[in-house]
């Protein structure tokens, strides 16, 4: 029995065509996972450190913890909030919730108690799943915060601590999930009608407040990866280090971890994306592919000119999550030795990939073109029209593995979507002959921080509660590091507080850390645009880049 509709589906027809076409397998995770080990039983799977588990050791521990889960109370279809940093426990746990037809809810490593507590209420998580302590964060205290906050934690029942739940001990400890080895019963080789449910929420960036979720079912998330690995050439023979955080969509399924074992390979697990950890796995465990965003390539590329490390089985590096400088990009190839290719897309879909032949050029300035012949992409003006390739618009797409709409989010649906079903992706974009997208910048209220997307009304409207704050603007401006960089510009009863104090105020708040501001700027007056709203355009053309 498929689960109730919370989402808007694909048409019958589109639907129709995607499955005539072999984008849609008909298959779930939880059977994908079953073939793949019968595939390759013997095959190394997931590497964390000295621990390694085969297809097949992946596949039984599936088992193991979905009995677990199912022990505990979980069933087919209820939600799960998924907080661990990158562990091989993620990916263990991940396709439990599959072979149960649980729903896990990705959230980041760095969400504090406003985003957790938003993700739970709004999956209506009966279950969430963190780690004792995390870069120096107690994530237990945060829990039993939620939990004692009648508001915010819904029909949350169980929270699950992988390490020492401590004084919690109503917490229960990911190890006492481990149950018999015997598999549960799933029939391989055949269509499974369970393929076209809810397979897994992401988060958004959010552009309007706090983050909305995606909905992702089994057969659009799995074309994702698939389609995805083809292009980077991915085969039983890659190794694919996850150095960005591991529930990031574009290191899950852009190839990342569900493209690499859809083929067949190995996935290792980074558990900081220093490129001093990196390098020493790479050497060790022969990495072929791995993705960065664009704040940590210049450190990778320090550290090759400084250290004599042997990466020759690394082929291509992936940079994605943000625009990447054109001249780093013509400087990173040769100084790593590796393929460049540049990833721009969305957790909400689209995603495209300069290929590895691909021209230079064209690698070095562009973020590539769709990975599915049937993505379809508009780039529009003003006015809603399609504009000329070689001038900027904003990017519309819809396609196989592009949702119709958020989870639960009927209102925003019908302003984040078209009648007829583009998502209206707030990208500025130009395409070129080639089919390859330029990003030149955002129309939505949103920062990217280094892949981070930050929603402006969100920490704006948490800025406002300061009581020396009485009106807030926060806006992002260019720079080298980070691709844009976050500033508040703010009218106060006195002189602005500082970025420190700002930063431990938000804490406070609950907010993640990366959304606190980078600079604070003191105003005496808000300018405004002919129609009373704050010029944001205006603000951010008083700064100079860095």
């Amino acid at each position: 029995m498929t689960q109730p509709q919370t989402h808007p589906l694909w048409p019958r027809p589109d639907a129709e065509r995607y499955r005539r076409a072999g984008h849609w397998s008909g298959r779930t995770f939880g059977a994908h996972l079953r073939d793949w080990a019968a595939r390759h039983p013997r095959r190394t799977a997931l590497v964390d450190g000295e621990r390694r588990w085969t297809y097949a050791d992946l596949d039984a521990e599936a088992d193991r913890l979905a009995r677990g889960l199912r022990h505990l109370g979980l069933r087919k279809g209820d939600r799960v909030v998924v907080q661990l940093p990158n562990r091989a426990e993620f990916v263990q746990l991940w396709f439990a919730l599959q072979r149960l037809g649980a729903v896990p809810v990705h959230a980041m490593p760095g969400h504090r108690r406003a985003e957790i507590g938003h993700l739970i209420r709004i999956s209506g998580a009966v279950a969430c799943v963190i780690p004792d302590r995390h870069a120096r964060f107690d994530h237990r205290g945060l829990l039993r915060h939620i939990l004692t906050d009648q508001t915010g934690s819904g029909p949350l029942r169980h929270v699950i601590v992988l390490g020492d739940p401590g004084a919690h001990r109503d917490f229960t400890r990911f190890e006492d999930l481990r149950a018999d080895a015997a598999p549960l019963p799933l029939e391989s080789g055949q269509e499974d009608p369970d393929a076209a449910d809810l397979a897994l929420l992401l988060h958004s960036g959010g552009t309007t407040g706090l983050p909305k979720l995606i909905p992702r079912t089994h057969d659009d998330y799995a074309y994702n990866a698939r389609a995805a690995a083809e292009i980077c050439g991915l085969d039983e023979h890659s190794v694919y280090l996850a150095v960005l955080p591991i529930a990031f969509n574009f290191t899950f399924a852009c190839p990342g971890v569900l493209g690499t074992l859809a083929a067949g390979g190995t996935v290792v697990v980074s558990p900081d994306p220093s490129p001093q950890t990196a390098f020493t796995l790479i050497e060790r465990e022969r990495v072929s592919i791995t993705s960065l965003s664009p704040p940590l390539v210049p450190h990778w590329m320090d550290e090759g000119a400084r250290r004599a490390a042997d990466l020759d089985s690394l082929t291509v590096l992936q940079v994605g999550g943000a625009r990447l400088a054109d001249d780093v990009a013509r400087r990173l190839g040769p100084a790593l030795e590796v393929t460049l290719q540049q990833v721009f897309g969305m957790a909400e879909g689209l995603i495209c990939l300069t290929r590895l032949d691909d021209p230079e050029d064209l690698i070095c300035t562009s973020q590539g073109r769709p990975i599915s012949p049937d993505d379809e992409v508009l780039i529009v003006g003003p006015d809603g029209r399609p504009v000329a390739d070689g001038l900027p618009g904003e990017l519309l797409t819809r396609g196989p593995y592009t949702p119709r709409g958020y989870y639960r989010a009927p209102e925003h649906n019908r302003v984040a979507f078209t009648p007829d079903g583009f998502y209206r992706s707030g990208d500025l974009v130009r395409r070129l002959p080639s089919g390859h997208l330029v990003v030149v910048g955002r129309i939505k209220d949103q920062i990217n921080r280094g892949g981070e997307k930050i929603a402006a009304p969100e920490v704006e409207e948490h800025l406002l509660t300061h009581p020396l704050i009485t009106q807030a603007a926060l806006v992002g401006v260019p720079d080298e590091t980070w691709g844009e960089r976050s500033v508040a510009f703010l009218v106060c009863a006195g002189p602005a507080p500082g970025t420190r104090e700002l930063a431990l105020f938000l804490q406070e708040r609950g907010l993640a850390r990366y959304k606190a501001p980078d600079q604070v700027v003191g105003i005496t007056a808000m300018p405004l645009t002919p129609v009373g709203k704050i010029d944001k355009k205006l603000l951010a053309g008083t700064l100079a880049p860095t």
